[in-house]
C-alpha cells in the first residue's frame, strides 16, 4: 500500500496513547532524571580506530533515521526481518528508552539482522550497511556523518530526541536523509520530518492501522508531508526501490530524464500553471529538476515524459508537486541569533521613533504555516513592554499555499515546539490544549493571514519591517532583481528588511544600507526606486485569473440601449471597484469607493495603493 502526501484522518483508530492489544512489547517511556539539567560536554574526539577519512561525495550513501517509542522494538524487528544486510544504507535508531537502565535493543536486534547493530558513541562515524543505537538518557545529533552524543541540556518541557536528530540528519546530509517514524504516542518526529522532507529527503510513515501505539504516526500524516504510509513489513522494498533510481551512481550526475525531457518539463510546468494558477517557470531550475525527479523516484516512474502523463492521469499529483516545489521549511525563532539581533537593535530602534497614533507594520511574505510572523509578533510584544509603550501593530503574513494560510490562522502548533520556543514564552504567549499549544489572542488578533503571490500580486505599502527568509534562494535572478525593489517600494523610509541568510540585495546597494551583515539586516535608503507599484507583467498567474487590463485609456464610444441596460444592473448589482493598470493607476472607478479610497496628502496621485486608506 502507497499513499503520497495524503493525511490520513478519517479511518478509526485505537485511541492515541493506548496499545491495540492487551500485552505491549516491554518498553519504557522517556523520564526526565535529574541529571538531566546538566550542560552539554563538549564532544570527545573520535578514537584511532573509529577516525576514518573525511567523506567524500563519491562515498555518500542515504543515512535513515527511524524513530519510535512505545511499541518500537516490535517495529524495528519487523523492519530489520525485511531489509537486506547489503543496503548501501546506514541506519541510526532514535527510540525512548528507560533513562535508568542499559538498552538491551542492540542485542535484541541482533537476532533479526546480519548488519553489525551498535550502541552509538560519540565520535562515531557513520558507514553504510550498520545499525547504531541512541543510548539511554542521552542526545545524539550527527555532523559531517559523525555522531554526536551528548547528555540532555536543560529541559524546557518534554525531550524530543527524534526531533533534535531529525533536524541535524537533514541539516548535514540533505537529499541523503531518509526519516521514519514508527509506533509511539505524542508527536515527536514531526518537526524533524518537516526538516528532513523541506531538505529534499524522504520521509516514511508507519501506517498507524498496524501501529500499536499510533499517536506518532498520526501527527507525522496529519502535516501531509509523508512521501510513503505503509506498514512496516513493506518498508525495506519501498526504500530500495526509491533509492535505487532517486540517488545517482555516479557524484554529480543527475537522474535520467528521457531524450524529451525539457519539453516533458515545459509540459509539467504548464500543467502546473493551469491547474493551480502558480507559474514556477522562474525558480531555480535545479530545484525544479530534483523536486520533480523525487516524485518521479516516489511513484517509480521511468522519466519525465511519462511523469507528464501520470499528473493528468492523478489529478491529486497536482497538488502534491504544487506542494513539494513550495518548500517548506521553517520554525519558531528559526536562526535563534537573527532574532536576537533584530530583537536587540532594531525593533527598539523602530519602536523608539514611534508616536502614540503610529501603527507598526510588518510584511512576512512566504510565510508558511505562520511560524515566523508569531515569532516576529512575540519579539515586538515584549519589546513594547520593555519600552512601556502600546502601539498598535499589524502582521500581514502572506503566502500562496491555501492550506499554509488556513493552518497559520490557528495559531495551533503541536506540542514539539517546546524545542524553540522558551519555557517562559510558551507560558505567556501560548495556551496548552490536548494536540499542542495554541497562540493566546493577545498576539492572533495583531495578525492577518492571507493567500498572496508576492510574484504577481501588488505587495502591501507603509511598511516598517518586511521579513522575507528563505524565499528568494528558490528564485532565479531575474525575479529577485523584480523583488528587491519591490520591498524598497512597500517599506517606510528607514524601513527594515531581513533576508536569509544565504540571500542578498545583490546589485541593488543602494536600495538598502547594511545594518548587519551576517543575518542580512538592510535599512532602506531615500534613494528612487525602479519598482513603481503594480504588479509584474509575465509572472502571473495563469489561467486561474490571469486577466490583465491594458494601461491605456478607454476610447469613447457611442452608447446603445444595451449598454445603458448593462450600466444599469452593474451600478445596482455590483460593489465598489476601480480598474488599474499595471503599475497601480487607476483607470476607472466604479460605485462609491470613499469606504476605501482617499486622497493622499502632497502631490496629488492616482495610484490605487497611494490612496488606499489606512489599515487595507
Amino acid at each position: 500500500m502507497k499513499r503520497t502526501g495524503k493525511k490520513v484522518t478519517q479511518r478509526p483508530a485505537a485511541k492515541k496513547g493506548k496499545p491495540k492489544t492487551a500485552k505491549p512489547v516491554q518498553e519504557t517511556k522517556v523520564g526526565i532524571p535529574p541529571e538531566a539539567k546538566k550542560r552539554k560536554p563538549a564532544p570527545r574526539k573520535p578514537s584511532s580506530k573509529e577516525r576514518v577519512s573525511p567523506p567524500s561525495a563519491s562515498d555518500a550513501f542515504p543515512i535513515v533515521g527511524m524513530g519510535a517509542s512505545a511499541g518500537g522494538l516490535e517495529a524495528f524487528t519487523s523492519f530489520f526481518n525485511n531489509m537486506p544486510a547489503e543496503s548501501h544504507m546506514a541506519f541510526v535508531l532514535v527510540v525512548h528508552l528507560d533513562p535508568g537502565h542499559a538498552s538491551m535493543m542492540p542485542e535484541l536486534l541482533k537476532r533479526h539482522t546480519k548488519m553489525d547493530v551498535i550502541e552509538a558513541q560519540d565520535g562515531m562515524t557513520v558507514v553504510p550497511d550498520r545499525v547504531y543505537v541512541i543510548p539511554p538518557n542521552r542526545d545524539m545529533s550527527i555532523f559531517g556523518r559523525v555522531l554526536q552524543i551528548s547528555e540532555p541540556a536543560e529541559m524546557r518541557g518534554m525531550r524530543m530526541p527524534i526531533d533534535s536528530f531529525f533536524r541535524s540528519l537533514a541539516e548535514d546530509q540533505g537529499e541523503k536523509a531518509i526519516s521514519i517514524i514508527l509506533s509511539g504516542t505524542g508527536s515527536d518526529g514531526t518537526l524533524g520530518m518537516r526538516a528532513i522532507h523541506g531538505a529534499g529527503g524522504m520521509c516514511m510513515v508507519q501506517d498507524p492501522e498496524t501501529a500499536r501505539y499510533d499517536g506518532m504516526p498520526r501527527s507525522a500524516i496529519i502535516t501531509g508531508l509523508a512521501d510513503y504510509v505503509v506498514p512496516v513489513e513493506k518498508m525495506p522494498e519501498q526504500i530500495q526501490a526509491y533509492v535505487r533510481q532517486y540517488y545517482p551512481k555516479k557524484p554529480g550526475k543527475i537522474l535520467y530524464l528521457g531524450d524529451t525531457s525539457l519539453t516533458a518539463i515545459q509540459k509539467i510546468l504548464a500543467i502546473l500553471r493551469t491547474k493551480t494558477g502558480h507559474d514556477f517557470s522562474h525558480y531555480k531550475k535545479t530545484t525544479i529538476l530534483r523536486r520533480i525527479e523525487r516524485r518521479m523516484s516516489i511513484h517509480q516512474v521511468a522519466d519525465a515524459a511519462a511523469y507528464s502523463q501520470y499528473i493528468q492521469e492523478h489529478p491529486e499529483e497536482i497538488q502534491v508537486l504544487f506542494k513539494e516545489l513550495l518548500i517548506r521549511v521553517t520554525s519558531f525563532f528559526r536562526d535563534p541569533e537573527a532574532f536576537e539581533t533584530l530583537e536587540k537593535k532594531m525593533l527598539p530602534d523602530l519602536i523608539g521613533k514611534m508616536t502614540e497614533t503610529d501603527t507598526i507594520r510588518v510584511w512576512v511574505p512566504g510565510c508558511g504555516t505562520g511560524e515566523e510572523a508569531y515569532s516576529i509578533a512575540i519579539l515586538l510584544r515584549e519589546c513594547m513592554q520593555e519600552a512601556k509603550s502600546d502601539f498598535r501593530v499589524q502582521i500581514f503574513g502572506t503566502d500562496i499555499d491555501e492550506d499554509s494560510i488556513a493552518q497559520a490562522r490557528t495559531g495551533l502548533y503541536p506540542a514539539n515546539i517546546s524545542l524553540d520556543v522558551s519555557a517562559q514564552r510558551l507560558k505567556r504567549y501560548f495556551v496548552r490544549e490536548e494536540t499542542g499549544f495554541r497562540i493566546r489572542s493577545e498576539i492572533r488578533e495583531w495578525m492577518v493571514f492571507a493567500v498572496q503571490n508576492v510574484i504577481s500580486d501588488a505587495p502591501f505599502t507603509k511598511l516598517d519591517l518586511v521579513s522575507c527568509r528563505n524565499l528568494m534562494i528558490y528564485l532565479d535572478l531575474e525575479l529577485q532583481s523584480k523583488i528587491i525593489p519591490m520591498f524598497h517600494y512597500s517599506l517606510r523610509p528607514g524601513g527594515v528588511l531581513l533576508l536569509g541568510s544565504s540571500e542578498t540585495v545583490g546589485t541593488f546597494g543602494e536600495l538598502f544600507s547594511t545594518l548587519d551583515r551576517k543575518w542580512k539586516i538592510f535599512r532602506r535608503t531615500e534613494a528612487t526606486s525602479p519598482y513603481h507599484g503594480g504588479v509584474f507583467t509575465g509572472y502571473g498567474v495563469g489561467a486561474a485569473g490571469a486577466a490583465r487590463v491594458a494601461d491605456t485609456a478607454l476610447q469613447a464610444k457611442r452608447v446603445t440601449f444595451p449598454e445603458i441596460a448593462r450600466s444599469a444592473l452593474l451600478e445596482h448589482f455590483t460593489p465598489p471597484s476601480v480598474i488599474v493598470g499595471e503599475r497601480g493607476d487607476i483607470l476607472y472607478v466604479h460605485g462609491q469607493t470613499g469606504k476605501f479610497l482617499e486622497p493622499s496628502q502632497g502631490q496629488p496621485s492616482m495610484n490605487v495603493l497611494d490612496m488606499a486608506r489606512e489599515g487595507l
